[in-house]
């Protein structure tokens, strides 16, 4: 059941009922797609720039001095060291993070994410964080500690571009651990404060197929 309600999730459905519409079907798709490209461009344009930068400075994991233990909690309080928060050690991190994501080396990923997320403060980077590790987590099937990393991003950055789609992942794993109502509720809290995002499209074309 469980992996049913993960691939009803992630995976887009395209059963429908025979009494609907096939051209309002494809305009709610081409609505969700370009709000999906959107996001995906803004993302694609910050890594194009991270990955330069990765490349030209070649820094490795120890010159970046951070450290080989992954498991650190997502609510911990952290103690933010001095003289370390300034824009070029967080764009080194964040820049070896994403170049390991890319590699799909997830628990590496995870360990400099988590190492961002506790040591710095960064409106942008941190979120980003955030999330990533909320996505590595779901991939681990933990789902426990996703949620805390997407309700640690949708609470501490409610106006960041991605709080929308945190807190339609948090609906994500309600459902996923089978707690339906919660999960719907969560679905009609996006629809109805985020209209104009993606996230919102995506979660009512959840709440639809559960009906």
């Amino acid at each position: 059941m469980k992996c049913f309600f993960i691939a009803l999730i992630l995976v887009p459905l395209n059963i429908c009922s025979q009494e609907v519409d096939a051209s309002d079907i494809l305009f709610l798709k081409i609505q969700e797609l370009e709000g999906e490209l959107a996001s995906l461009r803004s993302e694609l344009e910050s890594q194009a720039y991270l990955i330069e930068k990765l490349s030209n400075e070649e820094l490795s994991l120890e010159e970046n001095n951070i450290p080989q233990e992954a498991d650190i909690d997502p609510e911990e309080s952290s103690f933010r060291f001095e003289g370390i928060n300034d824009s070029r050690s967080i764009d080194e991190v964040y820049d070896e993070a994403i170049s390991e994501l890319n590699n799909k080396d997830f628990q590496a990923a995870k360990q400099s994410f988590a190492y961002l997320a506790n040591n710095f403060n960064d409106d942008e980077k941190i979120p980003l964080s955030l999330f990533w590790l909320g996505e590595i987590s779901l991939l681990e099937s933990n789902l426990e500690e996703s949620e805390k990393f997407f309700q640690r991003l949708a609470s501490d950055f409610p106006d960041h571009w991605r709080a929308p789609l945190a807190h339609k992942k948090i609906g994500d794993i309600l459902m996923m651990s089978g707690d339906v109502a919660a999960a719907k509720i969560k679905y009609q809290f996006v629809i109805q404060t985020f209209p104009e995002n993606a996230a919102s499209s995506l979660a009512l074309q959840l709440l639809e197929n559960m009906e």
